[in-house]
């Protein structure tokens, strides 16, 4: 009769610890709702950080995520050029966007990759990282979305 009882207190408990890690998806990133515009403000980034041909994103518990746009394109922010992938990736936290792929920067005659991004409240300046060197700009010129270009336009 014990051990009845304890293979029904097993099982019941084997149960609910199935049933409760079938509801959690550790691994894989989940397609993400709404418009990525919206959530990047709830990261300390203003929403125009990314183009208006945005497709699809994802976003992981981690901060793991991807940006699906529906072409490659180019952006003249003011005093700026910049290249977006038709993928952007890295990690996502509040403030932060490390391992950055899929953005180019223009300086001169050079286009570097953007490695990081760090939102600045106390100067209101977003730093992006090339590697070591780095560069601040104003937040308030991505303050909105921007339109994408398929040229590269020489007002910048």
């Amino acid at each position: 009769m014990a051990s009845s009882i304890t293979f029904s207190c097993l099982f019941l408990s084997l149960l609910s610890l199935s049933t409760a890690l079938s509801s959690l998806d550790l691994h894989r990133p989940s397609l993400s709702s709404g418009d990525v515009h919206d959530l990047l403000p709830r990261y300390g980034f203003p929403k125009g950080l990314l183009p208006d041909n945005v497709k699809s994103y994802t976003l992981s518990d981690g901060g793991d995520f991807t940006v699906d746009l529906n072409t490659p394109c180019y952006v003249n922010f003011p005093g700026q050029t910049v290249f977006y992938d038709k993928k952007i990736a890295g990690k996502l936290s509040f403030g932060s966007v490390k391992d950055v792929e899929g953005i180019k920067a223009k300086e001169l005659f050079i286009w570097a990759s953007i490695t990081a991004m760090k939102s600045d409240p106390s100067s209101g300046d977003i730093v992006f990282s090339v590697g070591f060197v780095s560069k601040s700009l104003p937040a308030s010129i991505f303050n909105n979305v921007p339109s994408c270009s398929k040229k590269l336009s020489l007002e910048a």
